[in-house]
């Protein structure tokens, strides 16, 4: 009978040792879960006070260079009171290769010249209002212009299928037709053209006494040594920059105010298109050989110029990946800039698989609440591929925005 009592209560203490160590086991876990979580917590809020950082000090620098540009137009209004003869000048200088108006702009030719420039003005003359600027047609002066490499701005426009041949003669018309003082400039072939253009044109025309604003758009780094000086010169509160929706900060060097102009530019420039003459094809023939470098026809053919896809690693593996924006749509940093190659030469297979793998990653526009401006013809998803029966939906952490997308 003892035995039987001291048995029943040993299976008694390992039952409750068992639970014990079981609670105990699950008790290290949650605390482990929730030291995990406490560290993201941490990482998290460590990134939105870096952010917000960053913001202030954006909004401390426009700011500055606003209430900069409110005292440089007080004094310049102040002293063009007494020059009744004298209008105002508002310039706007663009380079159309670096800022190029929007898509559907091109695709209306004439029209769309007139649109562009309509809008255009119509924003300038919103910004210098809320600037304090009385519009008086007889005290101001609006002159327009716009510098480009006609042959590059027709190889990045037409070359990329944005709009015809046609079409890019008919907007540039209906711009410069739009006002006598809408003028289209064709710097002609060379590099940087259009830059030392508008470089010499700020110069200029910052330092006359009756200039109030020159707005800039297609602005680039080496515009900076030019900035600095018109900034020990108490000039540059007479200057504006004109950006696409989604410009870069890494070019504004100087604090500079900017206008964003929505659906009047594209957000990135197309890159160039370098038309290459077709391959040359030799008929067959078992007695040519091979002459001056020329392959003969018992040769294997050769690949394209470029860098071959490593086959025995995934796409997303190659070092460094193809670049998706670049061979699927346009790649707005270009090769130098790009972590990803622009460099290899993919088969339509590869370029189908490609494809297939970036629908599958959200689109940065519809991730962060935006209208996508490439609407079918971007490359990211648009659409969580794995619908309603997402896993990551569940949990509220689809990257597609908790199904927004669907």
């Amino acid at each position: 009978m003892a035995g039987s009592v001291a048995e029943a209560n040993k299976m008694l203490w390992d039952e409750e040792l068992g639970r014990m160590l079981s609670l105990a086991n699950s008790t290290i876990k949650r605390n482990t879960e929730l030291e995990t979580r406490v560290a993201d917590l941490e990482m998290e809020v460590s990134l939105w006070k870096r952010a917000h950082g960053d913001l202030r000090e954006l909004a401390e620098r426009d700011s500055k260079a606003h209430n900069a540009q409110l005292v440089s137009l007080n004094h310049q209004l102040s002293n063009l009171d007494g020059v009744s003869d004298q209008p105002a000048l508002i310039l706007c200088v663009i380079n159309a290769e670096s800022l190029p108006f929007s898509e559907g702009l091109f695709v209306e030719g004439i029209q769309g010249g007139q649109i562009a420039a309509q809008e255009l003005t119509r924003s300038i003359a919103e910004q210098l209002a809320n600037d304090g600027v009385q519009l008086v047609s007889n005290r101001l002066s609006f002159w327009t212009t716009l510098y480009f490499n006609r042959s590059n701005l027709e190889s990045k426009l037409v070359g990329n299928d944005i709009c015809s041949k046609e079409q890019l003669d008919g907007f540039l018309s209906g711009f410069s037709q739009a006002s006598t003082r809408f003028a289209v400039v064709d710097v002609g072939a060379g590099k940087d053209g259009a830059d030392a253009k508008i470089k010499e044109y700020l110069q200029t025309y910052s330092r006359f006494q009756q200039t109030l604003r020159i707005f800039v758009g297609g602005y680039a780094t080496s515009y900076a040594p030019l900035f600095s000086v018109l900034e020990n010169e108490q000039l540059l509160g007479r200057i504006v920059l004109l950006s696409s929706p989604k410009e870069d900060d890494d070019l504004r060097t100087v604090p500079l105010p900017t206008l964003k102009i929505k659906s009047l530019f594209m957000e990135y420039a197309p890159d160039l298109v370098i038309k290459r003459p077709p391959p040359l094809i030799v008929p067959f023939n078992s007695n040519v050989s091979t002459s001056g470098g020329m392959i003969s026809p018992q040769s294997p053919p050769r690949p394209s110029s470029g860098k071959l896809i490593d086959p025995s690693l995934p796409l997303h593996k190659q070092s460094p990946p193809p670049c998706n924006e670049h061979y699927l749509m346009n790649c707005s940093k270009g090769a130098a800039l790009c972590k990803y190659s622009h460099g290899y030469v993919l088969t339509s297979e590869q370029l189908a698989c490609l494809a297939s793998n970036a629908k599958k990653a959200p689109c940065n526009w519809l991730k962060n609440g935006l209208h996508c401006p490439y609407g079918e013809k971007c490359c990211w998803g648009h659409v969580c591929p794995n619908g309603a029966k997402c896993f990551h939906l569940s949990k509220g952490k689809c990257w597609f925005k908790g199904g927004r997308f669907l």
